[in-house]
């Protein structure tokens, strides 16, 4: 897909016209003129803002390749647009599934823990009664 049709894509989907994109390397030559388009590891121009979010978008991209490793999202099998846009929300869903359950892991681990730290320091006392 080609830079042009994807922030087409993204306009019609979103409602809202992008001004600014943060693209790789491989979109240099690119025909769109709309907004303004900063490819990575550019020197010229860019200011402290623009470089945070340039490095913002390199630690997002490796966030999607494992999501779309670790939940077999290799391949869309919806169709068209809309279903574009229901696989990534589908898989931004199962990403903050996992977060979450991650989350309440670790909270019913300190609980465990918890629970096992009384019970040591209220067995003595239960047995020499």
């Amino acid at each position: 897909m080609r830079l042009k049709d994807a922030l087409e894509q993204v306009a019609q989907l979103t409602g809202v016209v992008p001004t600014q994109a943060f693209v790789d390397r491989g979109y240099r030559g690119h025909a769109a003129d709309r907004p303004q388009v900063w490819i990575a590891g550019a020197k010229r121009g860019v200011t402290a803002a623009l470089r945070k979010k340039l490095k913002r978008r390199n630690a997002i991209e490796p966030v999607i390749g494992h999501r779309k490793s670790d939940g077999r999202l290799a391949r869309n099998f919806l169709k068209g647009t809309t279903g574009d846009a229901m696989n990534a929300i589908l898989a931004g869903a199962g990403h903050n599934l996992r977060k979450i359950l991650r989350h309440l892991a670790l909270c019913w681990r300190q609980i465990l823990g918890r629970c096992e730290r009384l019970s040591d320091v209220l067995a003595p006392r239960i047995a020499i009664s």
